[in-house]
């Protein structure tokens, strides 16, 4: 077995030109990547040709996007090794919608903290060729919890059922349209914009003196449908951001996190429903004017909350009011709750309503920690990638994660609800950091091109490790696996073919395969 493994890496180490990364060690973690206005290290997906593969490692010693090449071999009967997966084209599942992360107001103005040579480095690092190709971004209305201050659109006059003094704020158009506009111009493919509220202005909910989140009031549920649409911040993405500044929207969620608002404690900006109004709000308001605009097209994303929350506002809502079927294109998910253990519900809300996409929407590590920010974490990363693999077995057609670079705090956040992510920034040093985090989720953003479709492994191993596959739109194989274990050696076989690949401890390795 060992003869093989070594005949494939002596023959295959090859950089193909990508810049490698600027090493900064971190006592007692793996390393991190430092990239400034003048260098930032690259990726390129390179495209096997026919009998060949290439395979792309990270891992807690220290590799990042580490690449070689060979030849796929003849399938060998007697090669035993420790983790034997079989790819079977035959049987496939879900089509792959995108991965990506938000735009914050904190993402934003971190972002707007660097030089002019910097942020495009950034811009690179996340959207171009060169970096690891996000292809979705979440974009608030208005305020989140990471803005600097608590606010909504059209908050004054009060009572303004025509929305008459809707305008955007100084946030949209100093940090949002500038950065989304900037992604656009380098992807190779088109990007998904998906909106998503946190809360419209207070005068349209009651109840705010016992909860500050407060209940949306019957008598505005119109006008919360034309706030997210008709007149105000929906259609102004659309129509104007389309004409004048090129930001289309490709999907809305009605509000983001609604079980927050059922809370007493929540302190961040929230709305409190409970399933019957989001029904009758989805059914007979937002659901309608979607459907019968110029944009009908614009996806209705329902829940956009935790997975243990699912079964009541998902199933809850289509059994109290089926009629919201004809109108909610997918399910949004949030990651903060996910377990092997509840991974069921997301497996049978796919068997009840198949036609529904399910997306996850938010996902950030460190919000309950004492430490918010931790340089060089593996082991965040390695939270990232098994939630990825397990997400993308339960059909999942796209992951998410939250604010695309925070300060070296994890923030700013106006209601100081700090946490990691994968790009940090150190306006001083006028440089930004890449965490493993980044690098375990281009393992899946860079090689899993929108169209992609899972397909059925058979595995047999003893080892710890996770994996999924996917055919891509080129026709090529990609197969993603992490090994927890002590270093090993898998064989993927597809069709009469093979390949050999050897197994770091803790390390993520994609690998694309293009057999005939």
């Amino acid at each position: 077995m060992e003869r093989y493994v070594l005949l494939i890496v002596l023959l295959s180490v090859n950089c193909f030109g990508d810049k490698p990364c600027s090493v900064r060690k971190i006592i007692g973690q793996s390393v991190v990547c430092v990239c400034n206005s003048t260098y930032c290290d690259e990726v390129r997906r390179r495209l096997p040709d026919a009998g060949r593969f290439v395979i792309y490692e990270s891992n807690e010693a220290g590799a990042r996007f580490e690449k070689y090449d060979g030849n796929v071999l003849n399938y060998d009967a007697t090669i035993k090794l420790g983790v034997m997966l079989e790819l079977d084209p035959s049987t496939q599942y879900q089509q792959m919608i995108g991965f990506g992360g938000a735009i914050t107001d904190s993402s934003g103005i971190n972002w707007k903290s660097l030089s002019d040579e910097a942020q495009q480095q950034l811009i690179n690092a996340y959207f171009s060729e060169s970096g690891i190709e996000y292809s979705v971004l979440r974009v608030p209305i208005a305020g989140s919890d990471f803005s600097t201050r608590k606010y909504a659109y059209n908050e004054s006059p009060k009572n303004d059922v025509n929305l008459s003094n809707y305008t955007l704020a100084p946030e949209d158009l100093d940090y949002k349209i500038p950065f989304i506009k900037a992604a656009l111009a380098v992807s190779p493919s088109p990007i998904f914009n998906l909106a998503s509220p946190w809360s419209p202005p207070d005068w349209m909910k009651e109840g705010l003196e016992k909860n500050m989140c407060g209940r949306l009031k019957k008598e505005y549920f119109q006008t919360y449908a034309d706030y997210l649409y008709t007149t105000t911040a929906l259609r102004f993405f659309l129509s104007i951001f389309i004409t004048t500044r090129g930001v289309p929207i490709w999907g809305l969620t009605p509000v983001n996190e609604p079980t927050n608002g059922i809370k007493s404690d929540t302190f961040i900006n929230c709305m409190n429903w409970n399933v019957d109004m989001m029904g009758n709000f989805i059914k007979r308001h937002l659901g309608p004017t979607i459907r019968s605009s110029n944009y009908s097209d614009v996806k209705i994303v329902a829940c956009d909350d935790q997975r243990p929350f699912m079964p009541y506002w998902v199933n809850g809502m289509f059994n109290m009011h089926p009629e919201t079927l004809d109108f909610v294109d997918g399910l949004a998910v949030h990651y903060y709750f996910d377990t092997d253990e509840n991974s069921v519900i997301l497996d049978n809300i796919n068997k009840k309503y198949p036609s529904k996409f399910i997306m996850n929407t938010e996902a950030s590590v460190g919000m309950t920690d004492i430490k918010k920010v931790q340089l060089g974490s593996w082991s965040r990363a390695e939270r990232y990638i098994k939630d990825i693999i397990q997400d993308l077995n339960l059909n999942l057609v796209g992951w998410l994660d939250w604010n695309l670079c925070l300060d070296m705090f994890g923030g700013p956040s106006w209601c100081n609800n700090l946490v990691d992510a994968p790009i940090l920034i150190d306006a001083i040093k006028g440089e930004f950091i890449k965490q493993p985090m980044f690098y375990a989720l281009g393992h899946f953003s860079k090689f899993i091109p929108r169209g992609s479709r899972r397909l059925k492994i058979n595995s047999k191993s003893k080892k710890n490790i996770s994996h999924v596959g996917f055919i891509t739109p080129q026709n090529t194989a990609v197969v993603i696996i992490y090994n927890d274990d002590i270093p090993t050696v898998a064989s993927i076989k597809l069709n009469d073919k093979q390949v050999i690949v050897p197994l770091e401890k803790k390390s993520i390795v994609t690998v694309e395969i293009r057999p005939e």
